[in-house]
């Protein structure tokens, strides 16, 4: 059965589960830990494969991964 748009899997950055496409595109920057995409998390948008609907699911993600446990 072949994989949806959206369909999101996991990649270098240890508990984000993100669409291949954002994977690639991430990749393709030389995006590998969350420290370095904490610091793109801004604009997102402006790399190259990643657009608004993927850089809000990215932001999301980022969000859930550092959020304080309780």
């Amino acid at each position: 059965m072949p994989h949806g748009k959206w369909e999101r899997f996991g990649g270098p950055i240890r508990g984000l589960r993100l669409p291949l496409n954002a994977w690639d595109a991430l990749r393709g920057e030389g995006i590998t830990t969350i420290g370095q995409l904490r610091a793109v998390a801004d604009r997102l948008e402006t790399l190259p494969g990643i657009g608004p609907k993927t850089a809000h699911l990215i932001r999301e993600e980022l969000a859930r991964v550092t959020a304080p446990r309780m």
